[in-house]
């Protein structure tokens, strides 16, 4: 018997200010994202925070070792972020410790309405103490995703 699962988006709210889950982080950050503002996206991680999107060498990364500054994450706002309005619906969220994995797709919408549509598997690890952002490591491949011209 096969069983067929249709992926419906989560309806998660944003968390009260003393959640310190993995689960509360992943979603600060994916409202400071769809905001688009940069200080409080920043301001989610720890001094050293990881930020890996995707996981391996990219564009976004040629050395394929991740975002680990303060430098380096707010570059990677400016180039992978900033210039585009970016969306996000979550279907999973698989919440274990100080961890949550959160299959998601992301729509970037580019300056000319076009978008690029990825689906991802993102990997939040919190500093338990403070619920800030250890790491973000998301997963995905360049060669699959979407594009849609404007007004598609």
């Amino acid at each position: 018997m096969t069983t067929t699962q249709t992926l419906q988006v989560l309806q998660l709210d944003l968390p009260s200010d003393d959640d310190r889950s993995a689960r509360a982080a992943s979603l600060r950050s994916r409202d400071a994202v769809q905001e688009g503002d940069k200080e409080r996206w920043l301001a989610l991680f720890t001094e050293d925070g990881l930020v890996a999107d995707p996981v391996g060498p990219s564009v976004f990364d040629e050395s394929g070792n991740g975002h680990r500054t303060a430098e380096q994450r707010a570059a990677f706002w400016d180039s992978a972020i900033a210039p585009n309005r970016v969306h996000m619906d979550i279907y999973r969220s698989h919440a274990c410790a100080n961890q949550v994995a959160n299959v998601a797709t992301v729509i970037t919408t580019l300056g000319d309405g076009s978008q690029a549509e990825i689906d991802i598997v993102a990997v939040y690890t919190v500093e338990e103490s403070t619920g800030l952002i250890e790491s973000m490591r998301v997963y995905w491949e360049m060669e699959a995703m979407r594009f849609r011209a404007p007004g598609d």
